[in-house]
């Protein structure tokens, strides 16, 4: 991982059109090929970035760029979209190199971790037919919390939450870029499952073919008389 702290301009162009104005930030660049572009605030959220697959190129500036100050150019390209990430340096405040090695990934614990347990003993909830292929199916980004097989072909992964929100939408939606790859695995669905899904999260999971179940968590344990609701 190489975290660069630099004052710099970020331009996003493709599907959307995004820029932000000169100002000192951190930029991770990660194994994957990911760039994520942070500010000092807004928690953990970047406020820009560049998921895989994606590559960069470090390019000179030309003649006008070098005129105002800019020093250095990258250039994130999406292989699929090809949208593109332009940040222009003008300073490097920080520049290091990291070697993480392989994670281990999220030891998940509470009721997330029971429900998934549940969820893999009961996957009724999802759908008629479906049979397990395993909890914690590996990707190259992390496990897929379960992955399912459907009788009338192709597989269900499936993210748990207990409280579903965006993030969650986002995470499912790089697994099945990825696990789609896949000709055994193809076509893949997802399904994001929460006892609790915000609004927004719906909205998003809808319109990227993503189907919702609301986990009744206490009738999966058997103690109360309730079914889980597909929308």
């Amino acid at each position: 991982m190489r975290l660069v702290i630099a004052r710099c301009t970020v331009d996003y162009t493709g599907r959307l059109n995004a820029h932000l104005a000169l100002a000192t930030r951190l930029l991770v660049h990660k194994g994957d090929g990911s760039l994520l572009v942070h500010s000092d605030g807004g928690s953990y959220k970047p406020l820009n970035w560049m998921s895989p697959p994606c590559s960069l190129v470090v390019e000179e500036p030309d003649a006008e760029a070098a005129d105002v100050g800019v020093i250095e150019q990258w250039r994130v390209t999406h292989a699929k979209t090809g949208d593109a990430l332009l940040v222009r340096i003008y300073e490097v405040v920080h520049d290091s190199t990291h070697e993480l090695g392989i994670d281990p990934g999220l030891v998940k614990d509470g009721v997330e971790a029971d429900l998934q347990r549940l969820l893999a003993e009961q996957v009724d909830v999802i759908g008629d037919g479906l049979s397990l292929v395993r909890r914690e199916y590996p990707t190259a980004i992390g496990p897929v919390d379960l992955l399912l097989r459907n009788p009338d072909g192709g597989t269900i992964a499936v993210e748990v939450k207990r409280r579903g929100d965006i993030d969650g939408v986002e995470q499912l939606t790089r697994y099945l870029e990825l696990l789609g790859r896949d000709p055994h695995l193809a076509p893949v669905t997802g399904v994001f499952a929460a006892q609790e899904i915000k609004p927004q999260a719906r909205v998003l999971a809808t319109d990227r073919g993503i189907r919702c179940v609301t986990l009744d968590y206490e009738g999966m344990k058997g103690i109360e008389s309730g079914a889980p609701r597909l929308f």
